[in-house]
């Protein structure tokens, strides 16, 4: 992204949005913006993920992942790379190890029974 805009977006972003030869699959503008969305959503989730931590005490990779699930709901408007980049991102910010992030499982058609893998 060598145009006259200061925003510098992190070569980590630019992989959500390039294809296997290196191209950017949208536009730089449209990456410098949803990068500068998925950032600051990332800073304003240290201070939940502080507060799950210090109130659940659940484990910290186990708060991550929590997050992450929501991030991959198709009402949080984020697609699933963006929220594994956000998330990443989030333990960056906390000082935290960033674990596995599961993929997310397709939503089943309402009324279809659950399947679980044992």
């Amino acid at each position: 992204m060598d145009d006259d805009n200061q925003i510098h977006v992190p070569p980590s972003f630019m992989a959500v949005y390039t294809d296997a030869r290196g191209r950017l699959t949208e536009k730089p503008n449209s990456v410098r913006t949803r990068y500068e969305l998925c950032e600051d959503l990332a800073g304003h989730l240290v201070e939940h993920a502080q507060t799950l931590y210090h109130v659940q005490a659940p484990s910290e990779a186990e708060i991550l992942r929590r997050i992450h699930a929501g991030l991959c709901t198709a009402e949080s408007g984020v697609p699933v790379p963006e929220a594994t980049w956000i998330v990443t991102r989030l333990a960056e910010l906390l000082a935290w190890p960033c674990p596995e992030l599961p993929a997310p499982q397709p939503e089943q058609p309402a009324g279809e029974p659950q399947q679980h893998e044992c």
